[in-house]
């Protein structure tokens, strides 16, 4: 498998109607009817607030796979990199999806908080997360989802995140477009077979997207709490891949991570429809570097404030506006930032800063941005998704 065939795949069956950050149930709802005609998708129940949640079906082989995507209704990303691979499965002149659905059964919750989404926020209706909720499963999607675990006894579970514009591939200065994980299932974090058998997965997946995105792949840390639904399963001795999508340069609509959600989509599912995975091969997964928090959205650097000399970093919080999210740049912190890197930096050559707002009269972290250098005024475009 290489990267030029992954790219025309992607070119092929990317799903058009997903695009940009803001994505929900209205969104996905003509995809499944789609779907649906074709007798694969299975109504669950609802979510708190009475959003439908559903199950894809697809395939018939004997290696079960159980993937969800939004279970925080903000991390959409792997959502359109899951109908980005169904449409790839559903092309029955592709002779790997026919391989897959012959040796594997697929079962897709794509979108597991469709009330989060609606409300682009990490918790429920109800203000839960969901993702630690799996022991006490107190909201109707932790039941539905233990439900579905419980039913279909899956060999491979699939957790897809997403990840914040924080991290690095390690403590460098190299964003971490992707992360993964083989979550612990004890406080130990102990290497037991069934996380072999992720970290053994995740090590291919690593091996493809390093062609692509080198030294951008990181390992996602894996303190325990068995309140995540990650660490439940790798206590029940199922091997869990968790993805969490982050940040590729200049792509805050997440559209060209997406691209690599879907390569190693493939890669994972290809590679357990061709072998019996035993995590013989494990170790490659320390290979990969532990995220760092490393970035900032912006660092303007060496510039004076209140007659000091400084950095600056400015991260961006996405707010829901007119049914699209926005980037709003925040002073997040200042002082002596040289340890730190910015998706994007401004060098100040020690001009003086201060602020534009009318109601504040300095600079200050926590504020929302807007200032100048000197007499020429600053502004970091609101991006939109």
């Amino acid at each position: 498998m290489n990267t030029h065939e992954l790219s025309n795949w992607f070119t092929t069956y990317k799903e058009l109607s997903l695009y940009g950050r803001y994505i929900h149930l209205e969104h996905i709802n003509p995809l499944i009817e789609i779907l649906s005609k074709k007798d694969c998708v299975e109504f669950l129940g609802t979510s708190e607030n009475n959003a439908p949640i559903h199950l894809i079906k697809l395939g018939n082989g004997p290696k079960k796979l159980l993937f969800w995507s939004q279970m925080h209704g903000n991390e959409s990303t792997t959502t359109k990199g899951i109908f980005d691979f169904i449409n790839m499965l559903n092309d029955g002149s592709n002779e790997l999806s026919k391989h897959i659905l012959t040796s594997c059964t697929l079962y897709i919750i794509p979108m597991l908080s469709p009330d989060g989404a609606k409300a682009y926020t990490r918790l429920n209706y109800n203000q839960v997360d969901l993702n630690r909720d799996a022991q006490n499963r107190t909201q109707k999607e932790s039941v539905i989802l233990s439900k579905v675990i419980q039913r279909v006894q899956p060999h491979y579970a699939f957790n897809l995140h997403g990840q914040r514009t924080i991290f690095s591939a390690g403590e460098v200065n190299s964003s971490a477009t992707v992360s993964f994980l083989s979550p612990a299932g004890d406080k130990d974090r102990s290497i037991t077979p069934c996380r072999k058998i992720a970290m053994e997965i995740i090590s291919e997946i690593n091996t493809v997207l390093q062609q692509c995105i080198p030294n951008s792949i990181g390992r996602y840390d894996d303190g325990f709490n068995i309140n995540c639904v990650g660490d439940t399963l790798s206590d029940m001795e199922i091997p869990t891949i968790l993805f969490e999508a982050g940040h590729y340069k200049d792509d805050y609509g997440r559209e060209k991570t997406r691209e690599f959600i879907f390569y190693a989509l493939i890669r994972a599912v290809g590679y357990i429809s061709e072998k019996n995975v035993t995590g013989e091969y494990y170790q490659k997964y320390f290979d990969i570097p532990e995220n760092g928090k490393c970035f900032y959205d912006i660092i303007i650097r060496d510039v004076i404030l209140d007659k000091k000399n400084v950095d600056i970093a400015i991260q961006y919080t996405e707010k829901l506006s007119e049914n699209a999210v926005k980037f709003i740049p925040k002073i997040e912190k200042i002082g002596d930032l040289e340890k730190f890197y910015g998706h994007r930096e401004i060098i100040g050559n020690k001009r003086e800063i201060y602020n534009e707002n009318v109601t504040v009269e300095v600079v200050r972290e926590n504020q929302l941005l807007k200032f100048r250098l000197n007499d020429e005024l600053f502004s970091t475009e609101l991006r939109k998704s």
